[in-house]
């Protein structure tokens, strides 16, 4: 095996023509890796990933090889491959009002170009689910940025901007709609997507998990106030508290009671969604 990249959370190792997609322990925060592991979160994210494409296979097709056909000391945290020709845009869909988001709309009423309604607050479902797409930048290379539909055009064309505003808001939906019948609200998420070799536009990389997206819990949303994270955000907001880390590298340890809420949280809703005991 060749190791070829390492990310923030995920090592991708070429093996036998495939790709090895790995996910660690690693968590980052506002594009930062911090020093601390979360245990088990490399597996979970592998297997919620694993579920959420199987239920999403007639949405749009996935790079997926065989979550088996892996080496012994990677085995449960990662999945063998298609090579993909990624697209350099992050697809992002928001149903509700949270995060960067919030902050544009208090801003200037609109999120990414789309305009929405006065009156709105936080935690706001919004009146239909909308395309917020932004940059891609390279770990190290900077915070990733807002993008317009049309700015999105000028990257990569008309017809791909198309595709990707429908598969992101399909998967949301689809998404949304399983998770509401679990009791979970997702309020956002952000997929990734890109060419197989014959053309064909696949999903890749990780999809609607505690890294990718806001998990609410629907009995305690309300709008106008937070509602209990069930994803990274928790550690967002533990990190907002510190006042002396500037959110640049290098990242702050992650004390021991806050890894365990973490690491609970991923369980919880990864439980909670696929009905399945996390062992």
């Amino acid at each position: 095996m060749e190791l070829l990249h390492s990310g923030k959370v995920r090592d991708v190792y070429a093996d036998r023509g495939d790709l090895l997609l790995v996910t660690s322990d690693r968590i980052s925060i506002y594009d930062v890796i911090l020093p601390t592991p979360i245990p088990d979160k490399g597996k979970i994210l592998t297997q919620f990933s694993l579920w959420w494409f199987e239920q999403l296979a007639d949405v749009v097709p996935n790079h997926v090889i065989s979550a088996t056909d892996v080496p012994a000391e990677f085995q449960g945290r990662a999945i063998r491959c298609e090579r993909l020709e990624m697209v350099m845009v992050e697809c992002i869909a928001r149903g509700y009002l949270a995060g960067s988001g919030l902050k544009d709309y208090e801003r200037e009423r609109k999120i990414s170009g789309n305009l929405l309604p006065d009156g709105l607050v936080e935690s706001s479902r919004l009146p239909e689910p909308i395309f917020t797409p932004s940059t891609k930048e390279p770990v190290g290379g900077g915070h990733d940025e807002p993008l317009t539909f049309e700015q999105t055009e000028e990257r990569v064309g008309k017809e791909l901007a198309e595709e990707l505003r429908r598969v992101t808001l399909e998967i949301y939906r689809r998404g949304s709609e399983i998770a509401a019948a679990k009791g979970i609200i997702i309020a956002d998420t952000k997929i990734e997507v890109g060419r197989a070799a014959d053309g064909t536009l696949k999903l890749g990389d990780e999809v609607l998990t505690p890294d990718s997206s806001r998990f609410w819990s629907a009995d305690e949303w309300k709008p106008g106030s937070v509602p209990r994270y069930l994803d990274k955000q928790f550690l967002r907001d533990w990190s907002g508290q510190l006042t002396d880390w500037d959110r640049t590298a290098p990242g702050p340890e992650i004390p021991d009671e806050v890894v365990e809420a973490t690491r609970n949280r991923y369980v919880e809703v990864y439980e909670r969604l696929t009905g399945d005991t996390w062992k």
